[in-house]
């Protein structure tokens, strides 16, 4: 019999911390769109019954809860006000005439899961029919339970969100959340933990004791002092059949001295890849229902996700390796306890960290499967071009599937999204295999609030990390932050990050790290400033990291005081150095307004940067790129001249890449990719920053492009067959430089003057006019050189004391030995 039930529902406190499959930012609001007229299905409601938001059928006003395992009827009525504090506002859908469709998951700590459709799927199954103006309808059967498939999930809340089909227009900008009576779970009666000293010698999280034994350990102390937080605490999993029970095979055990729960599971399979969680509950006094949490383990090297998995490829992960159990809620670990081991068979690769031309890529929009058999077939490609190191965009498990990878969630286990644990070994031993070392850029500042630590102390209230959470600040003490901001001078914190820097060194053969925002490693308040305590952070984590590998790489994007990141330096780290804007702004052809002076590319501070210190670029994901601003911004005919604009690209990289220092590109950039990063339509320019762009490789095909292409080729290659060249000279030292803003009318020059005697001289046009360079440009006592560019010696008339004509955005360059073949 269906239950017919009316229930007024406001939007809740409660927030979803990241869902991949709808966010304010994929709905923004927008005017009515014109909508085909449908017909009205006529529907018996009583109108005069129904106020704004959904409603569960309101024939039947008893106020009784839905029951998961009956069918649910639930009408949405847009003839009224958004009731918001701030902004009252007209329902966005009310005169709305056409069809819409819900989106709708199963809510469990704040985790949507069993999401039937993606955000603009339109189905028979989530169609909401015109019932009457303003009022649309759907069913929910033959049950809630079996309408999202939840299979033997508690379905105990919901989460509701009525979209038109394209989804720009929502109903209520807020998500409205519906509570669900399941009865099917109702009986077992939990009871309190029992204190006992656990073995000696325990790791947090999974220990393999033998063939048949795993104990699984769970920190729980909060910082407030008390011993522990929560009254009992379970383990859930493939290993008991998914059931509690007051006995060895689920309940755990409290340690009061290491202030962590403990159970050791036997008898099991070695070979089997077992599904878990912990189920822990608080007691929340006479008369109300005990506070529970179901949570994976944050050392789990896998992870499954019911509302991400089934969106990824077969080709990229096959199903029947991400089978998400019947039972589980939200995240679910796994481990097992014969490992899979994977035949290497090439050595790390050292990386020249004065010498290094790294190239950053972004797995998801690299190439067209957006995985790691595509990257894996591209190898050949960055191996020609003459890259020595490619960074990987983050790759650690991050919420969703759609993203840069700036979100994460789980540190030991690597994105499905991109392949499985094989295919992210067999890239990096196919780099390897051609002497490219990797780097994954890692985010240790912050995560999101479906990491295990969050979600364990947590104020649902302020939608925030608690005060009593010993890994996480409530509020970040600096203005660098996002999502949940981790507490480095927390020991927690600390030997958290530092065994996953060890494991992907160990497990994953990677040869170094690029951190991301590093001037959040601080409990100071100091953003930019000088602080002693941030440089103690980031030593701590470099010497675990020399530990494992002393040759391995540490970059920080760090961005604060330059006395601080040559500390750093002195210590063997690396930075970030950005000269992105005076780049484009020559790459432009502007002199000033802002600046074009490259000589942000010698010198931080006073500190050369081209010692080892630093990794300069002028790409990388956060910045515009340098051929969309020629493109949208260019003097002369750089807006219109696709030839131009290659040309003026390739100065640029003239003049970034013979400068000695490591060097990083943004994918993409030797072929002049001109996709625009913010949307400078948008009221808020970032909104689309993180969206897909992928590469178009049918550059290639455009002769400009190819241009540019083989530029960057013989410039890479250069540095990598003639390393001595660029290591035996600096900003100081056996060079000389006019790459100013005041070298704009007369040309820009380098000269490299290697120990070994080799040299290199390149001069440059980055004006909009043709420019005849004053006599003495080409340096004396040359005695034999060769236009490197072109593969052939020198013309005659490029003799020391003879002027030089260069044609607008061009360069050229020579060196006294012959370009490698």
């Amino acid at each position: 019999m269906r239950k017919r039930l009316f229930i007024y529902i406001m939007s809740s406190l409660l927030t979803v911390p990241y869902f991949s499959s709808c966010s304010d930012d994929l709905a923004p609001e927008l005017p009515i769109k014109p909508a085909e007229e449908t017909p009205i299905v006529e529907d018996d409601i009583d109108v005069s019954l129904l106020k704004f938001g959904f409603n569960l059928n309101p024939k039947d006003q008893s106020g009784e809860i839905p029951n998961a395992d009956q069918p649910l009827e639930i009408y949405f009525y847009a003839d009224g006000k958004e009731l918001t504090e701030e902004d009252p506002e007209e329902c966005p859908l009310k005169g709305y005439s056409d069809v819409c469709y819900l989106h709708a998951g199963v809510v469990s700590e704040g985790t949507w899961m069993y999401v039937p459709t993606e955000w603009t799927e339109n189905t028979d199954k989530n169609r909401m029919d015109r019932v009457k103006e303003n009022v649309w309808k759907i069913t929910l059967s033959p049950t809630i339970r079996d309408w999202f498939g939840s299979g033997s999930t508690p379905v105990t809340r919901l989460g509701l969100i009525i979209r038109t089909a394209d989804g720009s227009i929502k109903g209520i900008q807020e998500d409205t959340f519906v509570d669900i009576q399941d009865d099917k779970y109702k009986g077992f009666e939990p009871t309190d933990g029992e204190t006992k000293a656990m073995p000696k010698g325990l790791d947090y999280g999974i220990n393999i004791i033998d063939n048949s034994t795993v104990t699984l350990v769970l920190y729980e102390k909060p910082k407030d002092g008390n011993t522990h937080y929560y009254d009992y605490a379970y383990v859930m999993g493939d290993f008991n059949n998914w059931t509690r029970a007051n006995d060895e095979t689920s309940k755990m055990w409290y340690d009061e001295t290491e202030g962590c729960w403990w159970i050791t599971l036997s008898g099991l399979d070695a070979s089997r890849e077992y599904a878990f969680q912990y189920y822990l509950g608080k007691r929340m006094g006479e008369g109300e229902d005990d506070y529970e949490l179901r949570i994976a383990d944050p050392y789990t090297e896998k992870i499954l996700d019911s509302s991400s998995d089934s969106y990824i490829p077969e080709s990229t992960y096959p199903s029947s390796r991400r089978v998400y159990p019947d039972k589980g809620a939200g995240i679910v670990s796994t481990f097992k306890i014969q490992r899979d081991e994977y035949p290497w068979s090439a050595p790390t690769v050292t990386p020249d960290k004065r010498n290094m031309m790294i190239y950053e890529l972004l797995l998801r929009d690299f190439t067209e499967t957006g995985d790691l058999n595509g990257a894996i077939q591209k190898l050949d490609y960055l191996e020609d071009l003459g890259v020595t190191a490619i960074e990987l965009m983050p790759v650690q498990e991050f919420d969703g599937n759609d993203s840069w990878g700036y979100n994460p969630c789980f540190y030991f286990a690597l994105d499905k999204a991109y392949g499985t644990p094989e295919m992210y070994k067999k890239f990096i031993d196919e780099c390897h295999k051609r002497n490219i070392a990797v780097f994954f850029d890692v985010v240790y500042n912050h995560a999101t609030g479906n990491h295990p630590f969050a979600k364990l102390y947590w104020d649902s209230e302020n939608n925030k990390t608690a005060s009593n959470n010993p890994w996480f600040n409530v509020d970040a003490p600096h203005e660098a932050s996002v999502f949940h901001d981790f507490n480095h001078e927390s020991q927690l914190t600390r030997q958290y990050i530092k065994r996953s820097l060890k494991y992907l060194l160990e497990e994953y053969h990677i040869d170094g790290f690029r951190f991301d925002l590093t001037k959040g490693f601080t409990q100071t308040g100091n953003n930019s400033s000088y602080d002693d305590s941030r440089i103690a952070i980031l030593r701590d984590y470099y010497n675990t990291i020399q530990s494992v590998r002393p040759d391995a790489v540490m970059i920080c994007e760090h961005w604060c005081d330059a006395n601080e990141e040559n500390m750093l330096a002195l210590a063997g780290m690396l930075c970030w150095n950005n000269v992105n804007s005076a780049y484009c702004q020559a790459g432009m052809g502007w002199q000033n307004n802002p600046t074009s002076d490259f000589n942000g590319m010698l010198w931080k501070g006073s500190f050369d940067a081209t010692q080892g210190g630093w990794v300069s670029y002028f790409e990388s994901h956060d910045e515009e790129r340098a051929a969309y601003k020629a493109l949208a911004w260019g003097d002369g005919d750089l807006q219109t001249n696709l030839e131009s604009r290659m040309n003026s690209m390739a100065s640029l990289a003239a003049f970034s890449f013979t400068i000695p220092g490591a060097k990083m590109i943004w994918q993409g950039g030797e072929l002049g990719f001109d996709t625009n990063l913010l949307n400078y339509e948008s009221e808020n320019q970032e909104d689309g920053k993180t969206d897909k762009k992928p590469i178009d490789w049918t550059y290639l095909n455009m002769p400009e492009r190819q241009h540019l292409h083989e530029v960057y080729s013989k410039l890479l290659n250069l540095r990598k067959n003639e390393p001595e060249l660029f290591k035996s000279c600096s900003a100081t030292n056996n060079a000389t430089y006019s790459i100013d803003e005041n070298s704009w009318s007369g040309g820009r020059k380098i000269e490299l003057n290697g120990s070994n005697g080799k040299k290199l001289w390149v001069i440059g046009n980055f004006t909009s006019s043709e420019q005849t360079i004053a006599a003495h440009t080409v340096p004396s006592g040359w005695s034999e050189y060769y236009d490197y560019m072109d593969s052939d010696p020198a013309p005659d008339n490029y003799t020391g004391g003879q002027t030089i004509t260069l044609p607008p955005h061009s360069f050229l360059m020579l060196t006294n030995f012959p370009p490698a073949n």
